[in-house]
């Protein structure tokens, strides 16, 4: 138990134990265990160490942290009630008159011997306490009740290496073909390398992010050597990529900022190289900052489809019109077909371009092409992988009948990040009852989203019926997101929203033929998604969507697109002003949202998680 970071205190009867409890300080994790456990200090570690859980249990041992403790003296308290009641009446101990479910909960499993921690969690279970108890696979943890069990127990404890099933057990369950045969066979031993080390996942997190910046930084220089060395550095940022969570379930380290951290720096480190990569053809004289900005856009919009439908989907009730469950579906069938034969399942991982192959994918390539091939290749790849998830996910949607819950309905509302002109609309709207119906909804968005990018491409550069197209897309995006969004396709509205936004700034910046302005609308865009990305681990991270006013205070997505094509029209005939306000409203952009996201997640003190489905 000291190994665990425990201070070990003993008791011979479950009094004693309550006053022990007792004297622990409130802002304290404690642990009840059995003196005659036997067992792997792996098991005991899963059990008791996972700041993930309030209350976790392995037979013979028991865990709460502070929030919970009051849960568990009142189950100590339930058993010393049932011990005392035995002492008196031993004919009425298993079910003392009048007694609680907690404390009935606590005397059935009296008469067989059970250890105090073992009868504790039947008491939180009854309680409805939610007593968390890990997979322990081949792992022992048990309360032998005599010389034959306790020297059967050591044996099975003896015959399994503790160590090999914790670096197994470090690895995620499900990864793509290329982490899981190139990375991941000598990565989780990194892992315990750092563990052992006393380093943290999100230092080697931070490492992995200075390694990528060094590699686009490399890629900038426009050398081949350079970008060699870009490839190999991207490479290694990926080694270290996988290290990080492989520490945090090899140390069980989680946490919300931790989980934040990894997925946060994923996105900059990606994006950041394609900044370095468009600057190195530049020396090259290669402009390629469309396709950069093109390839940053198509993969968050991959992002969104990926989190709007999880989140629409995360919590809701398969049920036909009368309310009967559904089975299944003919999608899911199929998807179950399909996973039964083996090499299927990789294939299906490996096409949808999971961060392993597409950073393998970029880095070789940067290593013998040029940057015009790799943006190329991410952009037919990505497009791809982007038809494929999005048909699949529109095909569920429509033949799986589902209600969605009201906190599904919020967060994609939060994730549609509205301002005040979309508000306001569908305030209007609202009382008027005259917004679409829930089928089209997704419509409604698109229509806007479309003919907003269309005047943009077709109509002069500068024209005043860009920034009409501009208002009208503001309307039917408050239009689209009055009323709760329940329907069946509904998920879709946010996604349409970010490519309408996202693509419109790169079709302006790139018809403008001004110097500098497509880099800066790169600035812009990536600045903005920090501002979704951090939305969406806010939601995942159960402490809701960023507060009201910094949405207003970044316009929402239809506000800063009606700033964009106003300064398109203002300054179309005046040079590198576009440029300068583009990397103005960039940078108040970036600026508002980093302080607000760095200030919450330092502070928010969110419960521990760890993300195991991270998109690609």
């Amino acid at each position: 138990m000291r190994s665990l970071g425990f201070d070990v205190r003993t008791a011979t009867s479950t009094a004693e134990t309550a006053g022990l409890l007792a004297d622990v300080p409130p802002a304290e994790r404690v642990a009840l265990v059995d003196p005659r456990f036997v067992g792997h200090l792996h098991a005991l570690r899963l059990a008791l160490t996972d700041p993930r859980f309030p209350l976790a249990a392995v037979p013979g041992a028991l865990t709460a942290q502070p929030e919970a403790r009051t849960a568990l003296v009142r189950a100590v308290g339930a058993v010393g009630a049932v011990e005392r009641s035995a002492a008196l009446s031993p004919a009425t101990a298993d079910h003392p008159a009048g007694t609680t479910g907690t404390t009935q909960a606590a005397s059935a499993v009296l008469a067989d011997g059970a250890s105090l921690a073992d009868r504790a969690a039947a008491a939180l279970d009854a309680e409805g306490a939610g007593v968390q108890r890990p997979e322990l696979g081949s792992l022992v943890a048990t309360v032998p009740l005599d010389t034959a069990s306790r020297q059967e127990a050591a044996a099975a404890v003896a015959a399994v290496d503790d160590e090999a099933v914790r670096l197994r057990s470090a690895v995620k369950a499900r990864d793509g073909f290329f982490t899981t045969y190139c990375i991941s066979p000598y990565s989780r031993y990194l892992a315990r390398w750092c563990a052992r080390r006393g380093l943290t996942p999100n230092q080697v997190t931070t490492a992995s992010l200075v390694t990528a910046l060094i590699a686009a930084a490399c890629a900038a220089t426009g050398t081949r050597g350079g970008y060699v060395a870009a490839g190999v550095l991207l490479l290694f940022s990926f080694v270290l990529d996988c290290t990080d969570g492989q520490l945090a379930r090899y140390s069980l380290q989680y946490s919300t900022m931790g989980a934040w951290l990894d997925a946060t720096f994923d996105r900059a480190k990606e994006y950041a190289y394609y900044a370095g990569l468009a600057l190195g053809a530049a020396r090259n004289d290669d402009d390629v900052w469309a396709l950069a900005l093109g390839a940053m856009i198509l993969q968050t919009c991959r992002h969104v489809v990926d989190f709007s439908f999880n989140e629409a989907n995360v919590d809701a009730t398969a049920a036909t019109s009368t309310g009967k469950a559904v089975v299944g579906t003919p999608t899911a069938a199929l998807s179950s077909k399909l996973d039964s034969v083996g090499w299927t399942v990789w294939v299906r991982r490996m096409i949808v371009l999971p961060i392993g192959e597409r950073w393998a994918m970029i880095a070789v390539l940067t290593a013998v092409t040029t940057p015009r091939v790799v943006f190329y290749a991410l952009l037919i790849g990505c497009g791809f992988a982007a038809c494929y998830t999005s048909a699949g996910r529109v095909l569920r949607s429509v033949t799986r009948k589902a209600v969605r819950t009201e906190r599904a309905a919020r967060a994609l509302a939060d994730l549609a990040d509205s301002g005040p002109v979309a508000e306001t609309v569908s305030r209007l709207l609202g009382r008027l009852k005259a917004y679409p119906p829930f089928g089209l909804r997704p419509f409604v968005a698109f229509a806007g989203g479309a003919l907003l990018v269309a005047a943009a491409c077709f109509e002069p550069f500068g024209s005043s019926w860009v920034v009409l197209a501009a208002a009208l897309y503001a309307v039917l995006a408050g239009a689209a997101v009055t009323g709760p969004l329940t329907g069946a396709l509904d998920w879709l509205v946010p996604p349409v929203l970010r490519a309408a936004e996202y693509s419109t700034v790169l079709v302006l910046a790139a018809r403008s033929d001004v110097n500098g302005a497509l880099p800066a609308a790169f600035g812009l865009v990536a600045a903005v998604a920090y501002h979704h990305y951090d939305t969406v681990y806010r939601i995942r991270g159960g402490t809701g969507a960023p507060p009201r006013w910094l949405v207003r205070t970044l316009l929402g997505h239809e506000g800063r697109t009606l700033v964009v094509t106003a300064l398109a029209a203002v300054l179309a005939t005046r040079g590198t002003d576009l440029t300068v306000a583009l990397t103005v409203l960039a940078s108040a952009v970036a600026l508002v949202a980093l302080v607000e996201s760095v200030r919450f997640w330092v502070s928010s003190g969110a419960p521990a998680v760890h993300d195991e489905g991270e998109p690609a």
